[in-house]
């Protein structure tokens, strides 16, 4: 998730998504708005004697409701931080933490699959939740006579981070919760089992948690579900491929350099148009003396009007700044590089440049069906697992 880039702490980039700048002001006007019961709460559950007409005094109420978001949010990215820490104690990156619309992401470059690995790392998070929230009472508790503005603010917070840490702990894969949940199905069972099984359950979690955000009218609960259901799904996907995909190289799946439809700088656009249409294809690897020059695609021949198609030349048109892909690599590597480049295909070259053959999603997806199918890697019956790709279409 991109965001701008504020900081880092303990090695970590700290960024804002844009739609933070439109959630902070959001939830700073819904606290001021609502300062007076939220205080009367307050009251009531800590026996504490606020005063509620000096809260909503002016503007104050509106600088209260900013600084408890700002400080709500604080808490989230502590949160973040608790994974992010004990996920490093571990041995795994960290890319990032985000805030964002619906809190905090802490981007891990690779899951972890032990599940002990797991459980710790996504318990942490609701610990210092936790904690937060019992450093804020105790503030509270601190906060000298006539200072009820500050304890305002550390009440809300005590208050919200213990809520913030048990709604977390819900079952709603890929929550914490969740995590936990799946982490202790992978006690006994493989990883990617215990992915669809945790999944099945934060989308049943998502999909209650959507109607509640309907009778209430509440639009985060439902952009809320509305994230887990989508996470939830991606990421079961992903374990799935990965499962799936274990041992398989580039090499393995590749259509090879023998049975590979090539063409030459030298030929015209024109040449190309013809052999698109007799060979059915819309993209080419560009070779010269078996050694890859460019990819030359539909839509940068189509650039060339159809008049001016016998005066150029294919070395006029095609894309030379190519991303390629090594056969021992592994065929997830290639699946994620056409998705961060945005390709359908990626030639294959060796270490010395020369083309020996091409991957593409088609070529990936076949294999994915003929595994599934076989039942030798696969662990368990993704039936209910969506396609990875739109086998319909090669070009994506």
């Amino acid at each position: 998730m991109r965001g701008i880039h504020i900081g880092s702490a303990f090695g970590i980039p700290v960024r804002l998504n844009w739609t933070f700048l439109i959630i902070l002001p959001i939830f700073a006007y819904i606290i001021g708005a609502d300062i007076g019961l939220i205080a009367e709460a307050l009251n009531e559950l800590f026996a504490a004697d606020i005063d509620v007409a000096q809260l909503e005094n002016g503007m104050t109420q509106w600088v209260l409701g900013l600084v408890a978001a700002i400080g709500l949010f604080v808490g989230v990215l502590l949160h973040e931080f608790g994974h992010s820490l004990v996920a490093m104690r571990y041995g795994y990156e960290i890319d990032s933490i985000t805030l964002w619309l619906l809190g905090g992401l802490a981007s891990f470059t690779e899951f972890p699959e032990d599940w002990k690995h797991e459980f710790w790392i996504a318990i942490a998070g609701p610990v210092v939740s936790v904690a937060v929230g019992v450093v804020s009472y105790v503030g509270f508790l601190l906060t000298p006579s006539g200072l009820d503005g500050v304890a305002f603010v550390l009440g809300y917070l005590a208050l919200l981070n213990v809520v913030l840490a048990v709604f977390n702990m819900l079952p709603g894969f890929p929550m914490d919760g969740g995590r936990v949940l799946r982490a202790l199905l992978a006690r006994k069972r493989p990883h990617a089992q215990a992915t669809q099984m945790a999944a099945e359950v934060g989308k049943i979690f998502a999909f209650v948690l959507g109607l509640l955000g309907l009778f209430a009218f509440n639009v985060i609960l439902i952009l809320l579900a509305f994230f887990i259901y989508i996470a939830a799904s991606g990421e079961a996907q992903q374990t799935l491929l990965k499962a799936t995909f274990e041992g398989v190289c580039v090499r393995d799946v590749m259509t090879p350099r023998s049975e590979l439809k090539t063409v030459t700088e030298t030929e015209t656009v024109a040449e190309l148009f013809e052999r698109m249409f007799r060979e059915r294809h819309t993209g080419y690897p560009v070779v010269r003396g078996g050694e890859l020059v460019g990819v030359v695609t539909l839509d940068d021949a189509s650039d060339v009007k159809e008049v001016e198609r016998d005066a150029y030349r294919i070395e006029d048109v095609m894309s030379t700044d190519v991303t390629t892909i090594q056969p021992n690599e592994d065929a997830l590597t290639a699946l994620r590089t056409m998705q961060e480049n945005g390709v359908g295909r990626l030639p294959v070259v060796d270490e010395e440049g020369t083309l020996v053959g091409l991957i593409s999603r088609t070529d990936l997806m076949t294999a994915f069906d003929v595994i599934r199918s076989g039942g030798s890697v696969s662990p368990f019956d993704g039936e209910n697992i969506p396609a990875p790709f739109d086998a319909s279409n090669p070009s994506k």
